[in-house]
């Protein structure tokens, strides 16, 4: 298995993969459950540059040239900047009202998303791109990597607990109640 940053080609594999780990949070913010509008909505931001889902900030592992699992990640300070295209979008198209709360925050690169192919889950390759970007962001660069896991999913925060995550608060998310964890040299 190889992982790579994303190109913008590969904007089509990466929506329905990172799909799967945030689709709940999408249907709140195009304000329907509608799978393929949702797809539709993050491959165009996926597919768009400098936004917080953009291509830009994600990496892909592939094995025998088939995207198999992504990873959205970036720099928690520019947060407001790479969320205000979204609002802007969902605003005019979807839900004149929609305000999220910022899920980081300057000091932290944020995990946004991470997602497997499910014809490939339960090999080790979630765990590998967390391995990846410990050892990317937190080992080489000295940076601190955060993520939110639902409380309702107690084998992803197991996980992240044994690759070295604590938990440091909770957050909530388009009224979701999620726990904040870090992980630093």
């Amino acid at each position: 298995m190889n992982i790579r940053k994303a190109e913008k080609s590969d904007s089509k594999y990466i929506a329905p993969i990172l799909l799967l780990a945030m689709e709940d949070i999408i249907y709140k913010f195009i304000a329907k459950e509608d799978y393929a509008l949702a797809k539709d909505f993050l491959q165009y931001f996926i597919e768009s540059e400098n936004n917080q889902y953009s291509y830009q900030n994600c990496f892909v592992a592939e094995e025998n040239d088939e995207i198999i699992g992504a990873v959205n990640i970036y720099n928690g300070a520019d947060i407001e900047k790479l969320r205000a295209p979204i609002i802007e979008y969902v605003r005019k198209h979807h839900n004149p009202e929609f305000d999220p709360e910022f899920e980081t925050h300057a000091g932290e690169y944020y995990i946004d998303s991470l997602g497997v192919n499910p014809k490939y889950q339960g090999k080790g390759i979630g765990s590998q791109l967390l391995q990846f970007l410990i050892d990317k962001y937190v080992h080489k660069n000295k940076e601190v990597l955060g993520l939110l896991v639902e409380e309702d999913n107690p084998s992803a925060k197991k996980l992240y607990l044994k690759l070295g995550f604590k938990v440091v608060g909770n957050k909530t998310l388009v009224k979701k109640n999620l726990e904040h964890l870090q992980i630093k040299n």
